[in-house]
């Protein structure tokens, strides 16, 4: 029986990643960078914010220390925010079936996104206040393929919920680094075919791969947990 379900956010609820990159590239072009959308799906996806500028910059040989990162995110988030207020896109099915979670189970969002970006697109889907724990890119020091977000989605969980057996909670993911996280965490994975094929989901350790968010139901999620 499903005890949880915890979401990623960008790519399986919002469709953003363009977004993401148009703000790394304006953060970066002073330093004369710039990252196809190719390269960012092949390379990048799936890092927080300060894993992805750390890896860009390290690509091309350039200096990656804190501070110069910390100001990166920092004038990446004001992009990000005044693209997002004009066009953010939220995926076809993705606010009805995250009240449906909510009504059920208790719900997590685990993502690499800031909670700021969360909050207000959780706002736009008229979801705010549903999931009981939002672990964000401010709350663990690694990205995934890391199972830290995971790993802290489930303790701050069963703090309000009990005591949670990680094979009975599901993680619902779109990229590969993401089903390796939650994988790694003990966690079942379903996985949403919004960004990487079906196979490469399976392949990372996904239980069972739908291609669009909206097919996704409480009791799917429920039966990823009985296998």
């Amino acid at each position: 029986m499903l005890q949880a379900a915890l979401f990623d956010f960008n790519g399986v609820l919002v469709d953003d990643e363009q977004l993401h990159l148009d703000g790394f590239n304006a953060a970066l072009a002073p330093a004369g960078v710039e990252v196809s959308r190719a390269l960012y799906d092949e390379r990048y996806l799936g890092f927080d914010d300060r894993g992805a500028f750390v890896a860009m910059l390290r690509d091309r040989g350039l200096a990656h220390d804190d501070g110069r990162v910390a100001g990166l995110i920092a004038a990446k988030s004001v992009v990000y925010a005044a693209l997002a207020a004009r066009s953010l896109t939220v995926f076809e099915g993705a606010p009805a079936l995250l009240r449906a979670v909510a009504g059920r189970v208790p719900l997590a969002i685990v993502s690499g996104a800031l909670r700021p970006e969360i909050d207000a697109a959780l706002r736009v889907m008229g979801c705010a206040g549903l999931a009981r724990v939002i672990v964000a890119a401010e709350d663990v020091a690694a990205c995934k393929p890391d199972p830290a977000g995971y790993r802290l989605g489930l303790e701050l969980l069963a703090a309000t919920a009990g005591a949670l057996d990680p094979a009975r909670c599901v993680a619902v993911e779109d990229s590969v680094a993401g089903v390796e996280a939650a994988v790694a965490a003990g966690l079942r994975v379903v996985g949403v075919a919004h960004t990487y094929p079906p196979e490469a989901l399976r392949a990372a350790g996904a239980r069972a791969v739908v291609g669009h968010v909206r097919e996704l139901t409480v009791d799917a999620l429920d039966a990823a947990v009985r296998g």
